[in-house]
């Protein structure tokens, strides 16, 4: 596997975040991650354990403007899913729309909720009587 897209199985990092990492460590895009050496897993390693991603541009971080610090940082593997679980119990506690939405185990994003989304059993469409053909009526054609 190439490394972007080894890089990219780490959660927290996409494609592109990966391969500007590798442009601004100066390792080539093109390496298979069993090529790379020791010296090159070290300095991909510091980059990513060190929240404040250096000399990379502030868009492409995953949190900026953090609700604590302000700052904008860029987590990782489970540093980024205790993150994401604290703003949604942030959320709750505040009894905020998303909050609410969260708590309830519907949709927060604006989506539809009429035809999608649905949890539980299947239940089958519910036909009127009208488009329903009677028992009585269909005997006595057939006879």
């Amino acid at each position: 596997m190439k490394a972007p897209y080894g890089l990219a199985m780490v959660k927290g990092i996409g494609y592109n975040t990966a391969r500007i990492i590798l442009m601004k460590l100066n390792i080539d895009k093109d390496k298979r991650l069993g090529e790379l050496t020791d010296h090159e897993i070290k300095k991909i390693e510091e980059i990513l354990s060190n929240k404040k991603l250096e000399a990379l541009p502030s868009w492409i971080y995953n949190r900026r403007k953090d609700f604590d610090t302000g700052l904008d940082l860029h987590y990782v593997t489970s540093d980024l899913v205790f993150v994401v679980r604290n703003d949604i119990e942030r959320e709750k506690k505040l009894k905020s729309w998303r909050g609410v939405r969260h708590s309830l185990g519907l949709k927060v994003r604006g989506q539809r909720t009429r035809t999608t989304g649905r949890t539980g059993t299947t239940i089958g469409v519910k036909r009127s009587k009208a488009a329903q053909p009677s028992g009585g009526q269909q005997t006595q054609q057939n006879k």
